[in-house]
């Protein structure tokens, strides 16, 4: 492996430009492709295997048509208080407003709350439903601003006006703002850690390169694989990520193999085939993370952790190809400005604070271990009480004309209304569909939680019926959660009774549905997606407990992380430090997120860490001066690149909504404990613990194993390479 990729090295070096140009008809083919490729479907959320979805299903099959794919607002109307909704002058107001909603061209319906009675029992709340004949990406400015200038007209009547629903959606991605924060500070860390201008910016144009060319490429695919608008979120946060790491580290080896007094072309091969070797296997541990994302069921997050999974292979096929070619054009560019202008590229590292720390936890090794374990021990606490869900407008800051429009139907209709649930009679078969789906209404209408059922609707073939369930909790409840399960739980007897099935659906049930789905699914997704990196990881390390720590201190860093959500974002602890305005259920795929994407992240730094640790003990170091020999070359590129991580991730907690930051939130917690308490501290300590154990591998195994080098041995007793073409030497004094 490493003599292979020293080659690939030198290779990309000399034929630089070959590689540049090879890069760039690439980006220019796909993006061509893209421009070119029909538009990505804005496809709709789907969890096959849940009884929601069945319900659903079998709704668009009985009542074709009768699911609009359309956007909606509902307009929600508070009559000043002590006076009601149903006052001439309001009436009037409502209606005028009503009758400005529905003139739109892109306008379906606008359902006069007078005339569908949603009005609230006290007369002081009604609302109004408007449908678009598009969905919410496509409403054009203009039909956006009617609607905000009927709100605005009703309200200079006296009247309170709030709207929520997905027409309110603004359309655009959030996090842009974030991502340009991320990446000025990404930009900021390293040249702190290069002191070089061109250091610095180079693995940032190399990553940019890499999420173009990923980004191109599911565009110019969606429409045949059938991708949505949402999947290639995760590639371009993820290939963003990686690809600053990987060219990070490629770069760091090359400037240290150039204080060794190696020419450029050396060693630039030197770091492809050392720090190359190791950001292919970290790739691989990224890959398998993501690809295991498909054991989860959900087509969405299938797709879009093989799209990010394609990006991570790009962002490693740049690191070993077009930054070594870079480095080819401009070698004396990324060095210091004192090497630079002296000629002279020594960079001493034998004291730096990598150093410094790790000989602190090689004096301590004990009480580092003890604290970081029952540290994370203690976070990790909370995650016992973590409940799933998927917040909705209540999650929204009360500025917010949604969470407004929120809370004025739940104070008015009560906290259930605004998630009621969808019950679907299928009576086909059965000699009276009519009076089974009475049935099935009362019997469900008499459930303690249900405050009202609505009469039931028929398909045109009389065969199926439809009809809604209030709840009297809100959708989020733990009630809620109950509440179903109970209806549910009657159906056997309700069967029997009728001769009809029935089954439960609605957005709130959905929820609750996919909740549960993705809790049973985490623990297998662990036990795949960890049992494979210890396979890796053993070929890497060729140790049967370096891995082993590995995983155990992945699941450590994302136990604590989760339970540092739950305190936030459930309990509320710290809750307005981060402009969390509303506690609730933790987002059901967060976890899911966090995992996939942490584990990838983690296990970059313990292969970019541990094997120069493995590769000092393989050269004949002692355990402990390989640990320290590690840090000294590695400490200072892995923090880099933590805080790297960090600062991006941290960038989304400050968007408004809920859980945009609370993914933020989670990964930003998750490396931060990950890079600095297991990677930093755990890690060296337990080496340190173990000594020669740590690199134990039994021969059984040893006989079995693939034989890859990693380290770059085959190398050093490899005979010192020609020195460059004069071209090459050229190039070098620029």
């Amino acid at each position: 492996m490493a003599t292979f990729l020293y080659r690939v090295g030198r290779l990309a070096f000399r034929r630089r430009w070959y590689v540049a140009l090879v890069w760039a008809a690439v980006l220019a083919a796909v993006g061509l492709g893209a421009l070119k490729a029909p538009g990505a479907s804005d496809e709709g959320f789907s969890m096959p295997g849940i009884e929601s979805q069945k319900a659903f299903d079998l709704m668009e099959q009985r009542f074709p048509g009768a699911s609009a794919d359309g956007a909606t607002a509902r307009v929600v109307f508070v009559a000043p208080s002590g006076e009601k909704v149903t006052a001439t002058e309001h009436k009037q107001a409502i209606e005028d407003a009503v009758a400005e909603l529905a003139d739109g061209s892109q306008v379906a319906s606008a359902v006069d709350p007078f005339q569908a009675k949603a009005i609230s029992k006290d007369g002081s709340t009604a609302f109004a439903t408007v449908t678009y004949k598009v969905t919410s990406s496509d409403l054009t400015d203009a039909s956006r601003h009617g609607l905000e200038q009927a709100i605005d007209e009703a309200r200079g009547s006296g009247l309170t006006v709030e709207a929520g629903g997905s027409a309110m959606d603004g359309g655009g991605g959030p996090g842009g703002l974030a991502e340009v924060i991320g990446i000025a500070v990404a930009a900021v860390v390293l040249l702190i850690t290069f002191g070089s201008l061109a250091a610095a910016g180079l693995p940032l144009l190399t990553a940019v390169v890499g999420v173009g060319v990923s980004m191109a490429t599911i565009l110019a695919l969606s429409d045949a694989l059938g991708l949505s608008t949402t999947t290639g979120t995760l590639a371009m946060m993820l290939g963003l990520a990686v690809g600053i790491d990987y060219a990070l580290f490629v770069v760091s080896r090359y400037r240290e193999e150039r204080a060794r007094g190696r020419t450029p072309q050396e060693a630039v091969g030197l770091a492809v085939g050392t720090a190359g070797s190791a950001v292919v296997f970290a790739g691989l541990t990224v890959v398998i993370a993501l690809a295991g994302l498909t054991v989860v069921g959900i087509p969405m997050l299938t797709k879009m952790g093989l799209a990010a999974a394609g990006a991570v292979v790009v962002a490693v096929l740049i690191a070993l190809t077009l930054v070594p070619a870079f480095l080819g054009f401009w070698p004396n560019a990324v060095l210091r400005r004192r090497a630079r202008k002296s000629g002279r590229v020594e960079e001493s590292t034998d004291n730096n604070g990598g150093t410094r720390w790790a000989r602190f936890v090689l004096r301590r090794p004990l009480p580092v271990l003890l604290l970081g374990v029952v540290g994370l021990g203690a976070l990790a606490v909370p995650m016992t009480q973590l409940q799933l869900g998927m917040p909705g407008d209540e999650a929204k800051p009360a500025s917010t004309t949604e969470r407004r429009a929120y809370d004025a139907l739940a104070e008015g209709f009560g906290p259930g209304f605004n998630g009621p649930l969808t019950v679907v009679v299928d009576a086909k078969g059965d000699s009276d569909p009519k009076g089974a789906a009475e049935t099935i209404t009362k019997e469900i209408g008499a459930t303690e939680g249900v405050v009202s059922v609505s009469p039931a609707r028929f398909n045109d073939a009389g065969d199926t019926a439809v009809f809604s369930v209030v709840p009297s909790t809100a959708p989020t409840d733990e009630k809620t959660k109950d509440l179903v399960k109970t209806i549910r739980g009657e159906r056997p007897g309700i069967e029997s009774e009728t001769g009809a099935s029935f089954e439960v659906t609605g957005t709130t049930a959905l929820n609750i549905d996919i909740a549960d789905k993705v809790q049973a699914a985490l623990v297998p997704y662990l036990v795949v997606v960890v049992g494979l990196a210890i396979v890796l990881l053993l070929v890497v390390f060729r140790s049967l407990l370096v891995p082993l720590k590995a995983a155990l201190g992945f699941l450590l860093s994302v136990l604590a992380s989760l339970g540092a959500v739950v305190v936030v974002f459930q309990q509320g602890h710290g809750a307005g430090i981060f402009g969390v305005e509303q506690t609730g259920p933790i987002m059901s795929l967060m976890p899911i997120f966090l995992v996939g994407i942490v584990f990838g992240l983690a296990m970059d730094y313990e292969v970019f860490l541990v094997s120069r640790m493995r590769e000092a003990y393989v050269h004949g170091e002692r355990p402990g001066q390989a640990v320290i020999s590690g840090f000294r070359h590695s400490a200072r590129v892995v923090v880099a690149a933590a805080l790297i991580m960090i600062a991006v991730f941290a960038g989304f907690i400050g968007e408004s909504d809920s859980m945009i930051k609370m993914i933020g939130f989670g990964l930003a917690t998750a490396v931060l404990l990950d890079a600095f308490v297991v990677r930093m501290a755990i890690v060296p300590a337990v080496l340190a613990l173990l000594g020669d154990k740590a690199w134990w591998l039994p021969k059984w195994l040893d006989r079995i194993l693939p034989r890859v080098d990693v380290e770059g041995e085959a190398l050093s007793r490899r005979p010192e390479a020609p020195d460059p073409a004069p071209a090459d030497l050229e190039v070098a004094r620029t």
